[in-house]
């Protein structure tokens, strides 16, 4: 009788490890395509299309940047005294000047309004 038990026993276990696995290899499966997905979603969203920041680059090509003139009238309205242009760069336009406390920079972005950066 104890014999029959034991079998019994083993037959129970080896039935059982097959749907273990399933469990097992179905997690594992999942896993996988949920990192597929998401390695998916973060390759499409770097291939975005983003109208502001092109347009801005094409109006810098075509001269519609940020005016060494305009820049200079801004810095004068924030408070720059005897404000000129240092330099001009692809990206920025820095004014120099005497501000309150004395020798002062002012760094524009070049494109179209000339926002400003860093005071």
């Amino acid at each position: 009788m104890g014999q029959q038990w034991i079998a019994t026993i083993r037959s129970k276990d080896l039935k059982e490890k097959p749907v273990t696995n399933l469990f097992a290899k179905t997690g594992i499966a999942a896993l996988i395509a949920l990192g597929a997905i998401s390695a998916t979603a973060v390759t499409a969203s770097a291939n975005d299309f983003h109208p502001g920041i092109h347009q801005a680059r094409y109006d810098h090509r075509r001269g519609h940047a940020c005016s060494p003139g305009l820049a200079v009238q801004k810095a004068r309205d924030m408070g720059l005294r005897r404000a000129r242009i240092d330099n001009v760069t692809p990206r920025r336009v820095i004014v120099e000047g005497f501000g309150r406390r004395g020798p002062d920079r002012i760094v524009f972005a070049n494109v179209p309004g000339c926002p400003l950066i860093r005071r």
